[in-house]
């Protein structure tokens, strides 16, 4: 097995070719961070220069927002559309104010809005209302989506991506995980050709933990009192992860319907049942 990992979306982001094919590895490996790298400057909401946080100093007016950028708020939209709002990028003035995302403009803001706050043309994008998106989650999932395509355009034939929780694995070989909260390691799953993405929902702002879910309408199984961990495995690290917050406010049946479902979980070695 082959391996590399480099500090970008905010976390630590570790590439594994378990099946090289007839790859050259290392050219496929430098191109497909080369690719999250560029993802990750142009759509971070902690970049104060990003292309992100120019649409957010500008509402009403079109910032070119590249496209990458206009492919995910097209993803973005059309899941905010069919989960009800459910998942939700316009809640980055909710996690401002919570201090969980810095805060880069002295304006006022709206907390949240919705989905039908965003307009897009082309590559260029426009919010109707003061509202500031945050991408963060369904960004580092669609950049990990990219960087498993480009590994395959280079013959990888088997491998994962990983981006702080955001794992997809591709081939014929099925790997073992383990989820972790902030008490440590609870469960452990098999994962092939599939995604998976976890995020956490109450307790406090914890920068080792980053996706912390704001919810303010959460479903009876997930109190946002009290801190717990919500997994979802779906076709792509993009959708799994856009899932996790439908979770938080929904029941597992409205994930399937949107794509996705929770994992079946193997307890850990000495894990009491």
């Amino acid at each position: 097995m082959l391996r590399r990992a480099k500090p970008m979306l905010g976390t630590l982001t570790d590439i594994r070719v378990t099946d090289p094919g007839n790859a050259d590895v290392k050219a496929a490996m430098t191109a497909a961070f080369g690719l999250m790298g560029e993802i990750d400057s142009s759509l971070s909401f902690h970049r104060p220069m990003s292309a992100l946080s120019a649409l957010n100093a500008r509402p009403m007016q079109w910032t070119d927002i590249g496209r990458h950028g206009a492919r995910i708020l097209r993803l973005a939209k059309a899941l905010g559309r069919q989960s009800d709002n459910r998942f939700n990028v316009t809640l980055g003035g909710a996690l401002v104010i919570a201090g969980a995302l810095p805060r880069h403009t002295g304006a006022d803001f709206l907390p949240s809005g919705s989905w039908d706050d965003i307009e897009i043309k082309g590559t260029r994008a426009r919010l109707k209302r003061p509202v500031l998106l945050t991408l963060d989650g369904i960004a580092k999932g669609y950049a990990v989506d990219m960087a498993v395509s480009c590994l395959k355009r280079f013959g990888v034939r088997a491998g994962s991506v990983n981006a702080g929780g955001d794992l997809k694995v591709f081939g014929d070989q099925a790997i073992k995980v383990q989820l972790r909260n902030s008490q440590g390691f609870t469960d452990t799953l098999w994962l092939k050709n599939a995604a998976l993405a976890s995020s956490r929902l109450g307790g406090a702002p914890d920068a080792r933990f980053p996706s912390l879910i704001i919810c303010q309408d959460a479903h009876p199984a997930n109190s946002p009192q009290t801190e717990s961990l919500l997994s979802v495995i779906a076709p792509f690290a993009w959708r799994a992860d856009a899932l996790t917050k439908v979770l938080a406010s929904a029941t597992p049946d409205i994930v399937t319907r949107l794509g996705g479902h929770l994992p079946s979980l193997t307890p850990s070695p000495g894990t009491k049942l």
